[in-house]
């Protein structure tokens, strides 16, 4: 077997360069492969130059908005998906993820009121809206506030007080 200072590329598996600009004998020479004559071949044309007319990247409409980087992505989940789930059971982002109801695992979740719900169950989310609450309630289960660890901003300057 060979050592590691024998190893070379397989045969053809890599082409030679191309030795351009070296006199008419060598296939390459006068203009390099450049074709002829004219800016392309001496200079240099701005990338999207359109010969002075007004670029298209120029007379398409502008991008509008932004991206908010302090988005939060929360999950949405329905009363009337809860209400496949058992009776007297504990809901939970990890039980919902389990049950394939979430995609990803750690994803805020919010349980929303579209649907009705009969059976008791003990939810635990990061946020209910007022309908799910009541609807969750009314049934006999309870509602519990995930909380989730909000970044502190900086802390608020109090007003020093000016002496007199």
């Amino acid at each position: 077997m060979p050592g590691l200072h024998q190893l070379k590329p397989s045969k053809n598996s890599r082409r030679p360069r191309k030795r351009v600009g070296r006199g008419d004998g060598s296939g390459r020479g006068t203009y390099s492969g450049r074709g002829s004559k004219g800016q392309k071949q001496t200079g240099h044309v701005p990338f999207l130059f359109e010969g002075g007319q007004l670029p298209l990247i120029k007379r398409l409409p502008h991008m509008r908005g932004f991206t908010n980087i302090f988005r939060v992505e929360t999950a949405p989940v329905n009363l009337s998906t809860l209400q496949e789930l058992r009776p007297g059971s504990k809901v939970t982002p990890d039980s919902l993820f389990e049950a394939r109801i979430l995609r990803k695992k750690k994803t805020r979740v919010k349980i929303l009121g579209d649907g009705e719900l009969t059976k008791k169950l003990n939810v635990t989310a990061h946020a209910f809206s007022k309908s799910a609450r009541k609807k969750i309630e009314a049934a006999g289960g309870t509602v519990t506030v995930i909380d989730a660890p909000k970044e502190d901003k900086a802390p608020k300057a109090e007003a020093t007080e000016t002496a007199e």
